[in-house]
């Protein structure tokens, strides 16, 4: 079980000192490049609602948000559903060129394995503040 799973629900909305986010931001930032980084990568639809870009794309934060963010239980239902679709990648689709490279900064990524593992890695980097922002907050 994820950690932050077991935080109450006021708690994914606690800003510890020293961090620009809360838990549920980063939660919901993880879901939101999942789904991008799934949807050019696989050609897939999109899982997730509209307002989830305008809540955690990059440079958003909690302090701006004029909308009300999802709850605990619709962000775990993501995360369960972008978990069985991932379930379903073959080895084959990891090696499948992308339609168009995909550039960030100076990283450039040309087949599906590439971003997809470049995903995986921007995940873990986020359960690790999650998981120092859950021990602050306890």
């Amino acid at each position: 079980m994820r950690d932050w799973q077991v935080a109450a629900e006021e708690q994914l909305d606690v800003q510890p000192k020293g961090f620009d986010n809360t838990i549920r931001w980063n939660v919901g930032h993880m879901i939101y490049w999942m789904d991008r980084y799934s949807t050019l990568c696989f050609d897939t639809p999109s899982l997730i609602p509209d307002q989830y870009e305008g809540l955690f794309a990059s440079g958003t934060k909690p302090s701006s948000w004029t909308t009300e963010p999802p709850s605990k239980e619709e962000l775990l239902s993501l995360l369960t559903l972008q978990l069985s679709r991932l379930s379903e990648l073959t080895p084959e689709r990891l090696d499948a060129p992308l339609k168009a490279p995909y550039v960030m900064g100076p990283f450039q990524f040309d087949t599906a394995g590439e971003l997809f593992n470049f995903a995986l890695v921007h995940e873990g980097i986020h359960l690790g503040t999650i998981s120092s922002q859950r021990k602050l907050i306890q």
